[in-house]
């Protein structure tokens, strides 16, 4: 398969930066945000190969081949349409985590609330809305993260 049948069979297209600071036109197939934070953009780079056929020719070929990059290393290309590119590890609208707290006290939040991106919220978690995450600090029914301070973003 030639570069054009490429293109007018995957998409979308985008320009990955690679390491080297070649660049590369690739499929994007895939946004994922990992546990710390970071946003990659999964690919495919469609790479040179050897195909054999039955009776021992061989000839070189497409094979789409898996890479992650770094979001800040994509570039879209004009005219492909981005919209309907999956988006794992993102909740529209939910921008803060909760963290399950294991020390129970009497009186002591049982949760504490980090930014989306903090690296100390582990363990069990889930993620609240700006509005709920407001809500829960002027109760004071949550703790505050002191490496992230939410409540300073919230101005809480």
């Amino acid at each position: 398969m030639d570069a054009e049948e490429w293109r007018a069979k995957a998409g979308p297209w985008a320009r990955a930066s690679l390491p080297d600071d070649q660049e590369l036109d690739v499929v994007l197939t895939q946004w994922t945000r990992t546990p710390d934070g970071v946003w990659w953009a999964e690919c495919e780079a469609i790479l040179p190969a050897r195909y054999q056929h039955g009776d021992g020719r061989t000839q070189v070929t497409g094979a789409p081949t898996p890479i992650s990059v770094p979001s800040g290393k994509i570039t879209p290309i004009a005219g492909e349409d981005y919209s309907s590119v999956p988006v794992d590890g993102a909740v529209t609208g939910r921008q803060w985590v909760v963290e399950k707290l294991h020390q129970y006290t009497e009186g002591a939040p049982s949760r504490r609330l980090h930014r989306r991106d903090c690296w100390q919220a582990r363990d069990s978690h889930e993620r609240i809305t700006t509005e709920d995450a407001i809500e829960r600090l002027i109760r004071r029914a949550i703790a505050v993260c002191d490496v992230c301070r939410p409540d300073r973003a919230l101005r809480r």
